[in-house]
């Protein structure tokens, strides 16, 4: 799900983020941050106010991490959280002014048709239960959010309902993807790579970001979950799995991993400080332990929480029992190969960046993408493309952006992780058509219905940031930004 959320400008102005289910709502400048005022009040909505307290909650029930919490003070994550949540309230105005409610019996159907909460193909009640537990969430409040979710899905689609898509948009789409274009194009690859990073940029980078630079190693141990242990049996029957049950329940009520191997005279393997490499301290390769198991082992979420893995058949029961932090060298080669990436990506950004404010001024045409490929020895290329899928040269949605460039317009168009880079100029574009009865006009028309209805829900964001006045007190946000 795509989300905007701006920082305060300088006039005090936010953009405010609507966190709904099928696409955001972006409220633009929607009012001054007021300085003093109530200390108990964070924001208002028009004559509504949004108190500290709810707020807080609000914040302690997303779960911060320490890192996240610690930094608060210097980051605008506050601001960021703040702005969601303004955006769900001012959804849920608009929500009530239209009527738009969920019922207990149509909750009720949304929750026992999801198959998370599904046993043996149908809904269980005690699966629910568990997903409470974990979640450590209440029915009552996991069943507001439902309903909330549900009612934000209502709203959107009494925006978009009944929409009539033309015929000339759907041609439109049809275009953008199916053409035959022929092109002339620099790989800018070997324009990037003249300026390799210096030693001195190097270090002066590793010095600053000196606490990315560590290898995590975890500390991990498990046991096999038996049958013949757990219920006195070799099959995996139906004894079996009601005492699993009543271990995940007891784990969930606290039981350490200690205190269930001796209850179960379960055999416990550990294995100390191990890297995502699968690694020990030494670079030696854990061995006896299948990369599947390990895996699940070392990707558990919590330590300190033991955990049943279900795995080929068999049932373990694991736990990352510490986890140890030790910094890197700057001579290690994989913070080397780091250190490379970075630079030589910073240096892609400002080349690129330059490039592309050179073509918006008008300042590189057809004569002088000739003389930039001269001066830097560079090969000019012509290519036919004649679909999307023809990927031997570009990646798809390269060749999407190279479909949008319109015939004698240079532009340049790298992908997302500027692995590439191309300065590309079109030089024809052929069309072919489109059947109104073919399965493709279909597809064509739904992609059209839905740039369509984006562009309705950013035309009510427009409108509901005439309608809202939204203020911030600044001073209260400081102040629960330096509580936690």
């Amino acid at each position: 799900m795509l989300t905007s959320i701006g920082k305060f400008s300088k006039s005090f102005f936010v953009k405010l983020l609507v966190g709904i289910i099928i696409l955001p709502f972006v409220f633009w400048g929607m009012g001054d941050v007021f300085r003093g005022g109530n200390q108990n009040v964070i924001a208002s909505i028009d004559s509504e106010k949004v108190s500290t307290q709810e707020f807080v909650e609000y914040l302690r029930r997303l779960n911060l991490n320490k890192d996240q919490i610690k930094n608060l003070p210097k980051t605008d994550l506050i601001e960021k959280i703040l702005s969601e949540y303004i955006g769900k309230r001012v959804m849920a105005l608009e929500i009530e002014k239209l009527g738009i409610t969920v019922n207990d019996n149509s909750l009720r159907d949304i929750i026992k048709n999801d198959k998370i909460f599904f046993k043996n193909n149908k809904f269980s009640r005690t699966e629910y239960e568990k997903f409470l537990i974990k979640s450590g969430v209440s029915a009552p409040r996991f069943e507001e959010n439902i309903a909330e979710q549900e009612k934000r899905r209502q709203f959107l689609s009494s925006l978009s309902g009944g929409i009539v898509i033309p015929e000339l948009l759907v041609k439109k789409e049809y275009r953008k993807e199916n053409q035959i274009k022929t092109i002339k194009y620099i790989d800018l690859e070997k324009y990037h790579s003249k300026n390799k990073p210096t030693e001195k940029d190097k270090k002066e980078l590793y010095e600053r970001n000196k606490e990315v630079f560590f290898t995590e190693f975890k500390s991990i141990r498990y046991a096999e979950i038996e049958p013949l242990k757990i219920s006195g049996s070799k099959e995996f029957n139906e004894a079996f799995f009601k005492q699993l049950d009543i271990i995940e329940n007891n784990i969930l009520d606290g039981q350490s991993f200690n205190d269930t191997i001796k209850t179960y005279n379960l055999n416990a393997i550990s294995y100390d400080k191990i890297s995502a490499n699968k690694e020990d301290e030494n670079k030696k390769k854990i061995k006896n332990l299948s990369n599947k198991l390990f895996e699940k082992i070392y990707n558990l979420k919590s330590s300190q929480t033991p955990e049943i893995i279900n795995l080929v058949n068999k049932y373990y029961l694991a736990e990352i029992y510490k986890i140890e932090k030790k910094n890197r060298p700057f001579t290690d080669p994989e913070v080397q190969e780091a250190l490379n990436a970075q630079l030589s990506f910073k240096n892609k950004i400002e080349n690129n960046t330059s490039i592309i404010k050179d073509i918006s001024m008008g300042a590189i045409d057809n004569e002088k993408f000739q003389k930039f490929a001269l001066e830097n020895n560079l090969e000019i290329k012509e290519y036919k493309i004649n679909n999307l899928k023809q990927n031997d040269i570009f990646s798809e949605s390269i060749i999407k952006r190279i479909f949008l460039t319109k015939d004698g317009k240079i532009d340049l168009i790298a992908d997302n992780t500027l692995t590439k880079s191309f300065l590309v100029l079109a030089i024809k574009t052929e069309y072919s058509n489109l059947k109104k009865d073919s399965n493709e006009y279909e597809q064509y028309e739904a992609k059209a219905r839905l740039n369509l209805i984006n562009k309705i829900y950013q035309s009510h964001d427009n409108n509901l940031n005439e309608k809202y006045n939204v203020e911030l007190n600044q001073r209260t946000i400081d102040r629960v930004k330096n509580s936690f």
